[in-house]
């Protein structure tokens, strides 16, 4: 198992060519009233979309084997378990000699002798099935505080949202394929993966997030820091190389008279007269929106021809991923996201940093 979390907790299990996927979520209050409708909505948006996604299909459907009772949590552990169905792994058998340039093969094999590389095993983007089921039971969790989430595509390839969104325009991209704010934009970077994998090729993107409702103060401070947990947690994300809060890499061009969020009393409220910082100070909430981004590498597994070694002969060779793989991942991987969200504003909460 693989763990996340200190007081929520949720530990991974399975293989993406196994029986299932699926994990169990620890430290969720009793009483807590769960609304499957939003759990299966919640794990529809992360299932492949037309030509944009994967050509495997699974019905991702959730069981939760305890922990939950007539719609109830109660306090103990949830257990929730997913079938694996189109399990087909031959394609996958070649990597064992010469491993995918791009994916964990290389080093997993090395490190693993006994690694199934199979579905690329348990280092798969299929165990965030499960994590978007944890995440869908902990965003209602963290609803009860007043708090929001909502993710969106900033970009794919050369494709990019110019505009700045609240968390009302990214509720909207739940409407498109590609999880674009507008149905304009979806369109265009619906033409580039499919451009991409047509050409046997795949393209990496940016998906950004929201968050509204935290208070002042919200958050820890050094390794507790509430941006410090949020960069694991996304870290965490398979095909995840970086992540930025506010104006994140451009804050290096302003000075601080720029950079600075200035603050101002509204209808009695202390607010921000922007949000440069991304709304985390000192690893603390400053009442602002958080607001991050975090970037997906192109999908490593391509039908292109690639350089790479042969494990067996010791000689230099050639790669091609044959099998069923997303000419880009960032669509779905906005569910993830925002399941990673939640599941770490839900640890925080129930650590005290409230």
């Amino acid at each position: 198992m693989y763990r996340f979390g200190n007081a929520v907790t949720m530990d991974l299990y399975g293989k993406s060519h196994g029986p299932c996927v699926g994990c169990i979520l620890g430290g969720i209050p009793e009483g807590l009233k769960v609304d499957m409708d939003k759990v299966f909505a919640e794990m529809d948006l992360r299932k492949p979309k037309g030509r944009i996604g994967t050509p495997r299909r699974e019905s991702d459907v959730p069981e939760f084997l305890s922990g939950i009772e007539d719609g109830t949590t109660t306090g103990g552990p949830i257990c929730i378990e997913i079938k694996n169905g189109n399990t087909d792994g031959s394609k996958y058998m070649a990597f064992y000699d010469t491993p995918r340039p791009g994916h964990a093969d290389l080093p997993a094999l090395l490190k693993f002798p006994d690694h199934d590389l199979r579905g690329s095993g348990q280092f798969s983007g299929r165990l965030t099935a499960a994590v978007v089921a944890a995440g869908a039971v902990a965003k209602q969790f963290v609803s009860g505080y007043s708090i929001r989430i909502a993710a969106f595509t900033r970009s794919v390839a050369d494709v990019t949202d110019p505009e700045q969104r609240d968390l009302q325009s990214a509720l909207e991209s739940r409407n498109h394929q590609t999880r674009a704010c507008t149905e304009e934009l979806d369109k265009r970077i619906t033409e580039r993966i499919e451009e991409a994998g047509s050409q046997q090729d795949s393209v990496g993107g940016v998906v950004e997030c929201v968050v509204e409702g935290l208070p002042i103060g919200f958050g820890g401070i050094w390794f507790d820091a509430l941006d410090a947990e949020l960069a694991a947690a996304m870290f965490g994300i398979p095909a995840c190389k970086g992540v930025e809060f506010g104006d994140g890499f451009d804050l290096a061009k302003m000075r601080g008279s720029e950079s600075n969020d200035c603050y101002h009393f509204e209808d009695g409220r202390i607010v921000t007269t922007t949000n440069h910082l991304g709304g985390i100070v000192g690893g603390m909430s400053d009442g602002a929106p958080v607001v991050f981004r975090t970037v997906f590498k192109p999908t490593p597994s391509i039908a292109r021809p690639q350089h790479t070694v042969n494990l067996r002969t010791l000689e230099d060779d050639t790669v091609r991923a044959e099998g069923r793989h997303d000419p880009c991942i960032v669509p779905r991987a906005v569910a993830v996201v925002e399941a990673m969200t939640a599941l770490t504003l839900a640890d925080q909460i129930r650590r005290g940093f409230r």
